[in-house]
């Protein structure tokens, strides 16, 4: 039976510094040895992995938290906020001074500059701060967009848009999701495509948008720098991503 592996980015296969540790790729490339197909499932935009994906001859990757779906190099799926319910959105935090940034398979774009939480948040992620359009969203196809506002807010969002979901990544940040968009979603187009069932898949994450992926897969793996929640749902616990918790998880699973 064929199997696949979604390995989740930040927090699974890079660690706390994002880098890939040595072990996780060797543990990948085995995988792989052992008939596995190897697949990336991350909220980040496909831009934002490319050295991964080349360094370890990934071409199976759903990115945007399941929005933008790739399967063998050929985009097979893509969704997003309607256009209209988007800039109800970016209105109503305009107002209250918390900006957004747009996301497509190739950029980033701000819709305001210099703004403390988009810098931090960014940051995280070791990335600059993005060009300016605020505008950018009615000219071209957005796949994902972040909003930025702190934890205390997220509730009115909620209440006021509840067509959409808010998924935090940050103290500062949260990804806008279209509803029932999730990295399971997207995962089940890959699987379509193999012509295989969620059974058959093994998925490694440790944030709050890895938790659809980890309920839906026959195996899950929460890493133990995971968040609570997701180490509640998965029917695995690994080490912390800092102690090589990947490569050690999978030997444990009879993976490699």
């Amino acid at each position: 039976m064929k199997k696949i592996l979604f390995f989740d980015v930040d927090g699974t296969l890079y660690n706390s510094k994002k880098i890939l540790p040595a072990s996780a790729k060797e543990a990948l490339f085995e995988a792989r040895r052992q008939g596995y197909e190897i697949a990336i499932a991350t909220g980040r935009a496909p831009f934002m992995i490319e050295s991964l994906l080349e360094e370890l001859a990934i071409d199976t990757y759903v990115t945007f938290n399941g929005q933008y779906v790739v399967y063998k190099g050929e985009v097979v799926y893509t969704n997003g906020i309607e256009k209209d319910e988007l800039a109800k959105i970016i209105a109503f935090g305009e107002a209250r001074n918390e900006p957004v940034v747009f996301l497509d398979e190739k950029r980033m774009i701000a819709s305001v500059g210099n703004n403390h939480m988009v810098a931090e948040s960014l940051n995280t992620l070791k990335y600059p701060y993005p060009a300016l359009d605020s505008t950018y969203y009615m000219q071209n196809a957005v796949y994902q967009t972040l909003i930025f506002m702190e934890e205390k807010d997220e509730s009115l969002y909620c209440e006021t848009f509840p067509n959409v979901q808010f998924v935090r990544w940050h103290r500062y940040s949260c990804d806008i999701l279209p509803k029932g968009g999730s990295k399971a979603a997207g995962i089940e187009k890959v699987l379509e495509r193999m012509g295989i069932t969620f059974e058959d898949a093994v998925a490694f994450g440790d944030g709050i948008n890895d938790i659809e992926m980890l309920q839906a897969v026959g195996t899950s793996v929460a890493m133990g720098n995971g968040h609570e929640k997701v180490k509640a749902i998965a029917t695995h616990i690994a080490d912390h991503v800092d102690h090589d918790g990947l490569a050690k998880i999978m030997r444990k699973l009879a993976i490699i």
